[in-house]
């Protein structure tokens, strides 16, 4: 397996940027998902999941903050702004130490079940557990766009739920890969074209597929022993179990 593309997501659920070469640290990719947008009222850092509208943003990192372009094109914008794209009073806030979100999800892929809460982990928008740095190997998108689970690292070659429960040497970079990730309606949902890609239409499939055939996870999750570079091209060495 080696590195065929590398991926950070400044603030989530919108769009991500496409890297050459990640730092990468106990938080994972830097900046990956260090923002998010809370609704003022009601204090919980809104997801795609409430509000898909927010896939049609597009985040990546200028001098260390996101600058942001909505789907008119305008770049750089303001909480009010932002708040006037998605009709509710938001604030872009950063993850810092002690600083979690609060986010909520749906159990089924029709949207029709009850709405449950849970804290994420401090200092990153990640949605939960320990895992900072997500994997997969591209034979698990089968036909789907691999932007429909917005996974950091994507491999040429296959076997990436072999690894789990080992370490993995990629660049400069030790990682201990914990679990198999879990998807949601997430991935069903709609998004616009983006960096050279057509847009995706809404597909209800992709999860009923994911859930019947994968045990309802697609990816590996792991967390950062060693921090350090990883590029394009790099090589993944199992070096424990």
């Amino acid at each position: 397996m080696q590195v065929s593309e590398l991926w950070r997501y400044p603030v989530k659920s919108m769009q991500g940027e496409r890297l050459e070469s990640a730092t990468i640290d106990e938080l994972g990719i830097q900046g990956d998902r260090g923002w998010a947008l809370f609704d003022t009222e009601t204090n919980l850092a809104l997801t795609a999941r409430r509000q898909p509208e927010l896939l049609f943003g597009a985040a990546a990192l200028v001098d260390g903050r996101p600058a942001i372009t909505l789907p008119d094109g305008t770049v750089g914008a303001d909480d009010a702004a932002l708040s006037a794209w998605l009709g509710r009073e938001v604030q872009l806030r950063p993850a810092n130490s002690g600083v979690s979100g609060t986010f909520e999800t749906q159990a089924d892929e029709n949207e029709t079940g009850d709405w449950f809460q849970w804290s994420g982990p401090e200092g990153s928008f990640h949605d939960s557990g320990k895992a900072r740095v997500s994997l997969v190997t591209a034979d698990h998108f089968r036909d789907w766009d691999q932007r429909r689970f917005r996974i950091n690292v994507i491999l040429a070659g296959s076997g990436d739920v072999e690894l789990v429960g080992s370490q993995v040497q990629v660049g400069s970079v030790a990682l201990d890969v914990l679990t198999r990730v879990d998807r949601c309606v997430m991935t069903t949902r709609p998004q616009p074209s983006h960096g050279g890609q057509p847009a995706l239409e809404r597909d209800l499939d992709v999860l009923r597929t994911i859930s019947r055939e994968d045990e309802n996870a697609l990816g590996i999750g792991c967390v950062v022993i060693t921090g350090g570079t990883i590029s394009v091209g790099d090589a993944v060495e199992r070096s424990g179990a």
